[in-house]
């Protein structure tokens, strides 16, 4: 595991909707009595681990990652201080993948999104421009247009901080930037949404 198995649980990042659809099912540990799908969570750290080395690919500025929902600002914001790939939250203008003369336009190599149905406008112009897209996805989420999914909760702001929180952390390490976990200079707690943000998404 990349950090201990007790701080993925009390992120509640195996926690997934009572909506199940069938692209997710193979990461699915098991349902309770309640419906509530439950993630596993040796395929989350293993997907993340990948993403990792994935993304290490590519030079920071080639990285784009995008969360309009609002628990999902900081910890991208976090994660482009920490690794130095851009972002952006909030609204995502459409063209700003595809249109040229487009004033926001930009042309990254590969992106990183927080949610496929709160993103999509960024996966549709990613697709458009053959950008590969990476996609935290939770039980409800198809991956019709997702290259490489990372199952998990993408909407508690905990996991959203534990998940960009190491998506950089190992980002780094492949880019031999830091040699040891120790030495990233980050916590999970400054990749975390405030409570309100959360209220607003509820």
């Amino acid at each position: 595991m990349l950090i201990e198995k007790e701080k993925y649980l009390s992120a509640g990042v195996n926690i997934g909707t009572r909506r199940r659809v069938e692209d997710m099912k193979p990461f699915i540990y098991r349902v309770k009595k309640n419906k509530l799908a439950i993630i596993d969570l040796d395929k989350t750290n293993e997907r993340i681990e990948i993403a990792g080395k994935f993304l290490s690919r590519y030079d920071p500025e080639d990285i784009l990652v995008i969360s309009r929902k609002e628990i999902g600002h900081k910890p991208i914001v976090k994660f482009s201080e920490a690794t130095g790939a851009r972002n952006i939250y909030g609204r995502f203008m459409p063209g700003t993948l595809t249109n040229p003369n487009n004033d926001d336009f930009i042309e990254p190599k590969v992106i990183v999104i927080t949610d496929p149905l709160e993103d999509s406008q960024a996966a549709d112009e990613a697709i458009e421009a053959r950008i590969p897209v990476i996609s935290l996805c939770d039980t409800v989420n198809k991956l019709e247009y997702i290259d490489y999914a990372i199952p998990c909760n993408n909407k508690g702001r905990k996991s959203l901080a534990v998940v960009y929180y190491l998506l950089a952390r190992e980002y780094l390490k492949n880019r031999d930037i830091i040699d040891s976990d120790d030495d990233f200079g980050f916590n999970i707690k400054e990749f975390e949404a405030d409570e309100s943000a959360e209220e607003e998404e509820e």
